[in-house]
């Protein structure tokens, strides 16, 4: 897949709001950065699936062995090396818990720990990966034995679309459940995949939509585009007063108004054909094409952010700086830019070279 301009912008965004609210400004800041993982959510779930989408309609089929192991060099070697860094600290300070890193390890720190323990945003990275694995072999199980038909007519049932509806809801209901029954567990009413996949689910709906339903896809939402975008701002204006992972509303009803405001938007970004020209006009193109830049390396600046603010806060009391909230957060997020982008460029990218020379894409 050809990379979008326009959604490299997207996760740009998405970037700068995890950065917003893992480094305090202020409440208003920190209540809305925690939207950041929901917009990489829904833009992992159009990507990934994307891929596997346009490898059926160029094949026929996919080959689930070759997409996950392509993922995984894109994921593993980034992740797992610069855990390193998140582990020296623990052990100068002699405090190492092996089950609680394992979980870490094996991406299963979400359910282990609620948050994860090397550092508390990797929990996001495990949801991702349950999701890259369980959507992968469920979706080339149902090509294979003739259960998920994506090529069916409007005229039909469609069973997919009423699959990915039935697991929206079915996801909303266990989180509603989760959190009545156990209100107690804070992190995991949060983190958990069976709670939080929703939103990657919601990406794979309008990835299906843009590859097999474009054109009455474009149609509806070219006429209802003043109504929709209504409705995404209105689902998504009531982010910043609330604390996330303390809120009964935010933790049920919350992910679910987010997946549809991002999902509504990006459907705008893929359907509007000079997208770029607007985003330009409104925000400058040098502007776009940093975001953009930041945008596409965005998981090596997820990955090394929070080391970033962990090592800025120790310099920081060490030597008895007085650093206001504003600089540090300016401090960290260049710091946290500038390193991503080596990371990306340098050992990322490495790292794809291996990758796409032993296991080359089929499309």
């Amino acid at each position: 897949m050809n990379r979008l301009r326009e959604l490299d912008f997207l996760r740009g965004i998405a970037i700068v709001l995890v950065l917003l609210r893992h480094r305090y400004i202020c409440q208003f800041t920190e209540n809305i950065g925690w939207i950041g993982v929901d917009l990489f959510f829904v833009l992992s779930g159009f990507l990934v699936s994307g891929l596997l989408f346009k490898e059926f309609k160029v094949y026929g089929n996919i080959q689930p062995k070759r997409f996950l192991i392509r993922r995984g060099f894109k994921i593993y070697p980034i992740y797992y090396i610069f855990n390193i860094l998140y582990l020296i600290p623990i052990l100068i300070d002699g405090n190492l818990k092996i089950i609680p890193l394992l979980s870490d390890l094996t991406f299963t720190q979400n359910y282990a720990n609620g948050w994860g323990y090397l550092y508390f945003a990797s929990w996001s990275l495990a949801v991702e990966e349950h999701f890259y694995f369980a959507f992968t072999i469920l979706l080339w199980l149902g090509i294979k034995y003739n259960k998920i038909i994506l090529n069916e007519s409007f005229e039909k049932r469609n069973y997919f679309q009423m699959l990915i509806i039935g697991m929206l809801i079915f996801c909303f209901y266990l989180r509603l459940i989760s959190n009545i029954e156990f209100p107690e567990d804070v992190a995991r009413n949060f983190t958990m995949t069976h709670l939080r996949i929703d939103s990657l689910l919601a990406g794979v709906y309008i990835a299906y939509l843009y590859y097999f339903r474009l054109n009455v896809t474009t149609q509806i939402f070219n006429k209802y585009k003043k109504i929709l975008l209504s409705i995404a701002f209105l689902c998504l204006v009531w982010t910043p007063f609330f604390d996330a992972a303390s809120s009964f509303f935010v933790k049920t009803i919350g992910f679910t108004l987010l997946y549809i405001s991002f999902g509504i938007l990006l459907l705008y970004f893929i359907l509007t054909p000079n997208i770029n020209k607007q985003l330009n006009y409104l925000f400058g193109s040098s502007i776009i094409n940093f975001l953009g830049k930041v945008g596409y390396c965005s998981y090596s600046i997820y990955i090394i952010h929070s080391i970033v603010i962990f090592y800025i806060d120790n310099v920081s009391l060490n030597y008895n700086l007085s650093i206001n909230n504003f600089s540090k957060f300016l401090i960290t997020a260049i710091l946290s830019i500038l390193i991503g982008m080596i990371m990306t460029y340098k050992i990322e990218a490495y790292f794809l070279k291996i990758r796409n020379t032993i296991m080359p894409s089929r499309i």
